[in-house]
């Protein structure tokens, strides 16, 4: 007698199951400029002005942020004058406490979606990843920004070293995400507006202006040096093209697999299973791959059903979403 086929076990959820620590690697990209990358763990950086530095991103906690921390001292013992932070997810901001810094920096609508939202997202993330919130008890509470800007902001570094240019692109990775432009060394620090070989959290995105405006800004500064969300740094200006190509491709297979589901009348999980059959090769051997997946395809599901702002996150939704898509 044929025994019956066995129903297929639900992944692990997220990155729960992700509980090896990943090899940080120090990157120096010039004089003064430096990245840290961790195989597909967030990015973050650091700039060096002529008292003080800038950095770029905090982490998910203060301990996590203070072992980055330890790392840029063996290169200079300067202040951190500005915390930059890309965009409001709690992996990027929860761990700002551990820098001293002056001023923590966000674009207006980052801290707007702090107020509205911050408290689920951190909720959500920390069940998502679990591994990057290192002594989570240490994390005072929301990280709240001193200044916001809604266009451009230039930080002047002093000396020879030209300025810091803090620019809006567009709605992308969120509604408030923001780079950092170094225009005579040609660096930038992304965010998750780029990720170079590692897949793209579009859960909170704005599908369309993404793939298409914010991206074209982005690739309109001609960098020579990218330090995307995740993902290995991004050297020179073929490499750059090609982190900017890879996010783009992503993107436009998620809108074209999901859209012809949407329009075909499909359901939301016909469209998640489109959308793994047509990334999945590609794409799936990078991080976060089969974490990701199901809230991009449920964000931009919405956006095609007319929810044009993200819905919220929160713990209790993240698990809804996953059990009804990542079998």
């Amino acid at each position: 007698m044929t025994e019956p086929a066995a129903e297929p076990s639900p992944k692990p959820f997220a990155s729960a199951a992700d509980t090896e620590a990943k090899t940080e690697t120090f990157v120096e990209l010039a004089d003064g400029v430096y990245a840290l990358t961790a195989q597909g763990d967030p990015n973050v950086g650091a700039i060096e002005g002529e008292a003080f530095v800038v950095c770029f991103e905090a982490r998910a906690t203060p301990v996590a942020a203070r072992r980055w921390l330890d790392r840029l001292r063996e290169r200079t013992d300067k202040p951190v004058r500005y915390l930059v932070l890309s965009h409001y997810h709690a992996v990027r901001v929860l761990g700002a406490s551990a820098f001293d810094a002056a001023e923590i920096v966000t674009h207006e609508t980052t801290r707007k979606l702090i107020a509205e939202r911050g408290l689920q997202d951190w909720a959500s993330e920390h069940a998502r990843m679990p591994r990057l919130f290192e002594d989570p008890a240490s994390i005072p509470g929301l990280t709240w920004p001193t200044i916001t800007f809604t266009d451009a902001l230039t930080i002047p570094l002093g000396g020879d070293r030209g300025d810091l240019e803090l620019r809006y692109c567009g709605r992308g990775h969120t509604a408030g995400d923001i780079v950092a432009w170094l225009p005579e060394r040609r660096i930038m620090f992304a965010g998750d507006l780029v990720e170079a070989s590692a897949a793209l959290y579009t859960g909170d995105a704005f599908h369309d202006d993404w793939a298409t405006s914010t991206l074209d800004n982005v690739a309109a500064f001609g960098a020579e040096q990218l330090v995307g969300g995740r993902g290995p740094v991004a050297t020179g200006a073929d490499a750059v093209a090609a982190a900017v190509a890879q996010s783009r491709h992503f993107l436009d297979e998620l809108r074209r697999t999901v859209g012809q589901a949407h329009a075909g009348g499909g359901t939301v999980a016909d469209a998640f299973r489109a959308a793994h059959t047509s990334l999945e090769p590609e794409y799936g051997r990078w991080p976060i791959f089969e974490h990701c997946l199901p809230f991009d395809v449920s964000r931009l599901w919405d956006e095609l059903s007319g929810i044009e702002r993200p819905v919220i996150w929160t713990a209790e939704r993240d698990r809804e979403v996953w059990a009804q898509l990542q079998t």
